[in-house]
């Protein structure tokens, strides 16, 4: 079954940055799909992926994340 979280995303400030996040996320294991929005600060994940594991590879890049 396919879940969906949504992950505020602080430190974003052009689409480069939506660009490095989007492509975090998408490498996350289990992760399907993913949206990131500028406007919103926010990231859409879907998939079956650990929450901790989508954060870390946001902070890897070097944003902040946290379940919204």
């Amino acid at each position: 079954m396919t879940e969906t979280e949504t992950f505020r995303i602080t430190g974003m400030t052009c689409d480069n940055c939506v660009q490095h996040v989007t492509k975090a996320i998408a490498e996350v294991p289990g992760v399907t799909s993913v949206s990131v929005s500028l406007a919103d600060s926010s990231a859409k994940v879907e998939g079956k992926f650990a929450n901790a594991k989508v954060v870390a590879a946001v902070e890897e890049e070097g944003y902040e994340a946290a379940l919204a």
